[in-house]
């Protein structure tokens, strides 16, 4: 791993997302109305994504453990796509983009499993970052 003992902690944030791509508007219905034979599907896929931010640095060998002290997953639906976006914070020496696409990815793997048995055309896009701040430089992709 690399040394970062010289380093000062600062406020970073990143944000990532996921894109998960159903294969027919009765999916997306399926998911509104709670009608998903393996349960609620945001709220389970939330779940999953704590999880996967979490333990990113048990997964990714040259990730750092850090305290995360915020996480915030957001869910938009356009057509047949819904965008999840994953908003992680802390206070450290590094930052926690790598923690949030981990997240986003595992939320969308969450979310594919749970709709399968509905759905054989649900497919996994775009997992990327869209902001960072903190550390050496900052990004922002969502303007």
């Amino acid at each position: 791993m690399v040394d970062i003992t010289a380093k000062d902690s600062t406020l970073r944030t990143a944000l990532a997302q996921a894109v998960v791509k159903v294969g027919s508007m009765e999916t997306i219905e399926a998911i509104e109305k709670g009608k998903v034979p393996k349960g609620d599907v945001f709220s389970m896929s939330r779940a999953a994504g704590f999880l996967g931010v979490k333990n990113t640095a048990l997964l990714l060998p040259d990730c750092h453990p850090l305290p995360i002290e915020h996480t915030r997953i957001d869910y938009e639906i356009s057509g047949l796509e819904i965008r999840v976006l994953i908003t992680v914070k802390t206070h450290y020496k590094t930052g926690v983009e790598v923690e949030a696409m981990h997240g986003a990815s595992v939320v969308a793997l969450n979310m594919y499993d749970m709709l399968k048995p509905i759905d054989k055309n649900v497919e996994i896009l775009n997992i990327r970052l869209l902001e960072k701040t903190g550390g050496k430089s900052d990004i922002n992709r969502t303007a």
